[in-house]
C-alpha cells in the first residue's frame, strides 16, 4: 500500500484519498488481477479494465473480505511512521524510511509494482467516483 500512496502523491501533492486506499490490496494481491494489471501497466487503467471485464468478477466481495487486512496495513504504516493522514483525510507517505528500490520475492515485487501503477493511475484519473463506478463498487 505504501508504494501506491507514494506514487499517487508524486502526481497529486494532496495525497491519496482514504477511500481509494481500500482498492489497492484487492487489485494487487489477487494473482489473476495482478497479472492482468501488470501486463497492461503501459496503458491507462480505465482501458485495461474495459478490455478485461473479468477483473470485476467478485471484486466487491474481495474488497469486503480483505478490508480488515487493509486497515491492519494502514495501521502498521502509521505505527512505523511511514504514513501520515491530513486533516482532510488524504494519505501521504511519511518519512523516507522505506527503501525506494523494489525488493523481495518475485511475487512481492509484482505486488509492489502493480500497487505503484495503481497509485499513479488513480491520481491521473483524479475522480474517486469514476474509479469506484468503473470497478463496480460503492464507497
Amino acid at each position: 500500500m505504501y508504494r501506491a500512496i507514494a506514487s499517487f502523491q508524486e502526481k497529486d501533492e494532496r495525497g491519496m484519498p482514504f477511500s481509494l486506499s481500500l482498492l489497492i490490496l484487492p487489485l494487487s494481491l489477487q494473482q489473476d488481477s495482478r497479472e492482468i494489471l501488470q501486463a497492461g501497466s503501459r496503458s491507462y487503467l480505465l482501458k485495461v479494465i474495459a478490455e478485461h471485464p473479468e477483473l470485476l468478477v467478485g471484486f466487491a466481495s474481495r474488497c469486503a473480505d480483505i478490508l480488515p487486512f487493509t486497515f491492519e496495513g494502514l495501521g502498521m504504516l502509521m505505527h512505523v511512521g511511514t504514513l501520515t493522514v491530513t486533516t482532510e483525510g488524504f494519505l501521504l507517505p511519511g518519512n523516507n524510511r522505506v527503501v525506494k528500490s523494489i525488493s523481495g520475492s518475485e511475487e512481492s515485487k509484482a505486488c509492489q509494482r502493480v500497487s505503484a501503477y495503481l497509485g499513479k493511475q488513480f491520481a491521473l484519473i483524479g475522480d474517486r467516483g469514476t474509479i469506484y463506478t468503473t470497478l463496480g463498487v460503492r464507497p
